[in-house]
């Protein structure tokens, strides 16, 4: 065999172990961000009126079913009254409290809020995911944020608690909880929410996308690196 086709083949060999790391290293980036129960929109203003949740839980199980999802509201920092939205197949029970320190309005006091909220006897398969929303009546207006642990429960009896709380300039916690961020009013001018698309029990269009992007970078990787090595191994010719 030529040093010229010697060389060709080893720069192909490079091009392939290349793409497979790009490749394998863009998808396990882009799972991680569907792995785990997240709030949609990820901010609100501070004392925000009328507005929507939805929260995204996707089954990363491989042989059993998310069965039942409960969402725990924050009572330090209550939500007074909620709406949820039907899902077919899903049954919804919202439970309230009694505050510790009632919420005093223009309309009176309010002395209980929404503590939790649990869906039940409809099922998410291995590979999808289910939204599920709610409407509130007014977010608190004194935090920064809302944390809204939540546990998943699949049918062969296993629970995964997301209720690690994020906290700033640490890595992301293993189970992290969905949180929400309130805004001042001219911050959210600037970035107003948006809310995700329709209920699906199919797999995210943007897990897809994501996966789409990491192909096309891995390509171009491989193809300029196969670029190289042709340039090389011309080069190299007497």
């Amino acid at each position: 065999m030529s040093p010229r086709h010697t060389t060709l083949r080893r720069a192909l060999r490079r091009t392939t172990l290349v793409t497979t790391l790009a490749t394998a290293g863009l998808l396990t980036a882009a799972g991680s961000a569907f792995a785990h129960v997240t709030v949609h929109p990820d901010s609100y203003p501070k004392g925000a009126t009328d507005g929507t949740l939805t929260f995204r839980v996707p089954n990363e199980e491989d042989n059993a079913d998310t069965t039942q999802v409960q969402v725990f509201l924050p009572t330090d920092h209550p939500i007074p009254s909620v709406l949820v939205t039907p899902e077919p197949g899903w049954t919804a029970q919202v439970k309230t409290t009694k505050l510790k320190n009632p919420i005093k309005t223009d309309d009176g006091t309010i002395n209980e809020a929404v503590a939790q909220i649990t869906w039940t006897k409809g099922k998410i398969e291995p590979g999808q995911y289910q939204d599920f929303s709610v409407a509130f009546g007014q977010l608190p207006d004194n935090t920064d944020q809302l944390a809204f642990k939540t546990l998943q429960t699949y049918s062969d009896g296993k629970v995964v608690r997301w209720i690690e709380e994020p906290k700033t300039g640490q890595a992301e916690p293993e189970n992290p909880a969905p949180v929400l961020k309130l805004t001042k009013a001219d911050e959210a001018a600037s970035a107003a929410p948006t809310a995700p698309k329709a209920s699906s029990a199919a797999t995210s269009d943007s897990t897809t996308r994501a996966l789409g992007i990491a192909g096309l970078i891995a390509g171009v990787l491989g193809i300029g690196t196969a670029a190289i090595a042709l340039y090389r191994s011309r080069s190299a010719r007497p």
